[in-house]
C-alpha cells in the first residue's frame, strides 16, 4: 500500500471520529457525510417534532464554503499533487485544533450557538478536504463517501469485478470509518473537546508520516 493509500485511511478514519462527535455531541448532523445533512434538512422543513433544521443546514453550507476555498487555493497557489495533500493536512489539523479551542472555551451543547460555530469549523475542513482528495488522492479512497465504496467491494466504477487490491483498499476505508466512529463515541463520554483533539492529533500524525515517507513524488 502506498504512503497516499495509508494517509488516506488513516483520514477516513479521523472522518468517523468527527462525524460521531457532531451527530452524537453538538446535534443530529454530520460534518463529512453531507447525504445525510441533506436528508436531515428535508426533514426539518417538514417541521417533523425532533428533526434538525440548522445544524445541517450550517453544516453543508460550511462544507461548500470549504471545498469553494480549496478550489480557490488551487486556482491562486497552483497547488496539486502530494504538496495539496500536505497543504490540506496542515490546514484541516489547524481548523481541528481550533474546533477543539472552541469546545473546551464553551462548552458547546446541541442547538447551542457555540454547537453551531463547532459544526462549522468541522464541516468547513471536511469540505476543504473532501475536494482536496477528490483531486489529488486515489479512487478507492474518498475518506468521506462511502457509496461508491460500498458498492465498489463487489463492482468496479467500469461494471467489472473489482480487483484483490483494489477490495482490500475498499474495505479498509470501511473498517477505518466505522473504528473512528467508535472512538469518537468512546471519547465523547469525556468531552467534545478531547474528541476533537485526538482527531486533530492522529490528523498531525498523518500528515507528518506521508512528508517523510519515502519514494514519494515531491
Amino acid at each position: 500500500m502506498s504512503s497516499l493509500a495509508r494517509t488516506l485511511l488513516i483520514l477516513t478514519f479521523v472522518t468517523g471520529v468527527i462525524d460521531a462527535v457532531c451527530f452524537l455531541g453538538l446535534g443530529q448532523t454530520f460534518a463529512a457525510m453531507q447525504t445525510g445533512n441533506v436528508i436531515f434538512l428535508g426533514l426539518g422543513l417538514s417541521g417533523y417534532a425532533g428533526a434538525p433544521l440548522i445544524a445541517p443546514l450550517v453544516s453543508l453550507v460550511a462544507f461548500i464554503a470549504g471545498g469553494g476555498a480549496a478550489l480557490l487555493a488551487r486556482r491562486v497557489g497552483a497547488t496539486s499533487g502530494p504538496r495539496a495533500i500536505r497543504v490540506g493536512i496542515v490546514a484541516e489539523v489547524l481548523l481541528l485544533a481550533g474546533a477543539a479551542a472552541l469546545a473546551v472555551a464553551f462548552d458547546p451543547a446541541p442547538e447551542e450557538g457555540a454547537a453551531y460555530a463547532v459544526i462549522a469549523v468541522l464541516a468547513f475542513a471536511m469540505g476543504l478536504r473532501n475536494t482536496i482528495v477528490r483531486q489529488e488522492g486515489e479512487a478507492n479512497l474518498t475518506t468521506i463517501v462511502l457509496n461508491l465504496t460500498l458498492v465498489g467491494t463487489s463492482v468496479h466504477p467500469a461494471l467489472s469485478p473489482a480487483r484483490g487490491g483494489e477490495i482490500a483498499e475498499r474495505a479498509a476505508a470501511i473498517v477505518a470509518i466505522v473504528a473512528g466512529a467508535l472512538l469518537g463515541a468512546l471519547l465523547l463520554q469525556s468531552s467534545v473537546a478531547l474528541a476533537l483533539a485526538a482527531a486533530a492529533s492522529v490528523t498531525a500524525a498523518a500528515g507528518l508520516a506521508f512528508a517523510i515517507a519515502p519514494g514519494r513524488a515531491p
